[in-house]
Formats: C-alpha cells, structure tokens, sequence
C-alpha cells in the first residue's frame, strides 16, 4: 500500500510499544532514536507514535552499528545518506557496512595496540606519564621537558 502525503498507511503503521517488542529495545530507545534522528515517525489523529514497519530495518542497522563501536554521529551520517521512502536493502547496507570499513579497520588496529601495551604495562607497572604509552601516547612534546608548551 502507498504511503500518504502525511507518511501514514493503516497498514504500514506500527506504534512505539510494537516497534520496540519487534526490533528487541526499549521503548525509550526507540524514543531516543527518533530525537537524533537515526528514524522518522509521526502521530496520529489520537497523538500516538506511529511508524512504517521499514523502520525495523532501520533499527536493526543501528544496532548492529552500536555493537561495532560506532558513535551515533556516524551512524546518522550513514543512514541520513539513505533513501527515506523505503526499506534497508542488501545494497544499501553493502554501502553502509564499506564506508565503515575504514574506521573498524583503524579501531581493532588500535584495540590491539592497546592489547600489546597493556601487557608491558601490567609488567613494569609505572603508568609513568613520560614513558607510558597507554596514558599518553600521542606526546611528542615530551623531550622538552614538563610544563605546558603550547600556550
């Protein structure tokens, strides 16, 4: 069935309590979802939450998104980048889940990183600021002696 100008089908339509028993959060997270924009609903004539069941799939992709780490700024990005008017397709997330390659590729290379450091760390146990690269691994201004450098 076509949606209409207001985007309500009488069968299409799922309320926030049927949204969250489908997709497995809370309602309140479908709730917040809305807020940040990561899906659309609208209110009936009775102002009662309704959504299109493409919304399910829309869940499901941020859900599986949180369990990757990313942040939500990401994931609005990436689904504000796809098309409204349907549902989630196998291309559409062949999309999603390449753009996002970049940023799990550089995250587990950090994660083991950390991994291997925490090792040495645990050994020598300093969590020295001038030689321990887990608290401060980006100092390249440590040679210069303590104190601010850059104000």
């Amino acid at each position: 069935m076509a949606r209409t100008t207001t985007g309500s089908t009488r069968e299409a339509a799922l309320s926030v309590g049927e949204v969250a028993a489908r997709s497995g959060v809370a309602v309140s997270t479908i709730h917040f979802y809305e807020q940040q924009g990561l899906i659309h609903g609208w209110r009936n004539s009775g102002n009662q939450r309704r959504f299109h069941r493409d919304v399910l799939r829309r869940v499901a992709v941020i859900k599986v998104a949180q369990r990757l780490g990313l942040p939500l700024a990401m994931i609005a990005d990436a689904l504000a980048a796809l098309p409204t008017e349907r549902t989630v397709t196998a291309a559409d997330w062949r999309q999603l889940s390449a753009a996002w390659h970049g940023e799990l590729t550089e995250r587990i290379a950090l994660l083991s990183q950390l991994r291997d450091q925490l090792g040495e760390c645990i050994g020598c146990g300093c969590l020295s600021l001038e030689a321990c690269q887990l608290r401060n691994p980006d100092d390249h201004l440590a040679g210069q002696g303590p104190g601010a450098h850059m104000l």
